[in-house]
């Protein structure tokens, strides 16, 4: 059974373990650590299995808007819906602060992640050249609106 449920600093090492597995220029302990214990702004999720990270999501809530800055989820759990639990924890979060929107970059090759944004009610708006620094691989901008927030729904 998958568990989503609010980081804490206990959660840090799993965290860090997936960031490294999953990500090319993955963030480091400090960064979360400053996430978690600093970042007024940041909210973020982790799916835990048995006790153990196997996903987490994070956004900022910038005045009306949230930014999601990782999902991530361990690659032998892949496609198992841990991907979908964690965005719609961030919606209805965004939804619960009244935000109008979110929005991420999501590398040009990123189909996988793509599709789970799209499920979701996420549309392409722009490009950001380069955005990639380990490939120079190009970012596509994606946003969900919620003109409404609070008839607004996943």
């Amino acid at each position: 059974m998958i568990e989503i449920v609010p980081m804490a600093e206990e959660h840090i090492d799993g965290v860090v373990t997936l960031e490294e597995a999953t990500f090319s220029i993955p963030w480091t302990r400090a960064d979360f650590e400053r996430e978690v214990r600093e970042n007024t702004m940041a909210i973020y999720y982790v799916a835990l299995m048995d006790g153990r990270v196997v996903g987490y999501a994070g956004m900022w809530h910038v005045v009306t808007e949230g930014h999601i800055t990782n999902v991530g989820v361990l690659e032998e759990v892949r496609c198992e819906g841990i991907g979908s639990m964690l965005m719609e924890k961030l919606i209805e979060k965004a939804l619960e602060k009244e935000m109008t929107g979110i929005t991420l970059e999501v590398r040009m090759g990123n189909r996988p992640a793509q599709a789970l944004y799209h499920k979701y009610g996420f549309k392409a708006e722009g490009i950001r050249k380069n955005y990639y620094p380990d490939t120079k691989e190009d970012a596509i901008i994606m946003w969900k609106y919620f003109p409404d927030a609070e008839g607004a729904s996943l």
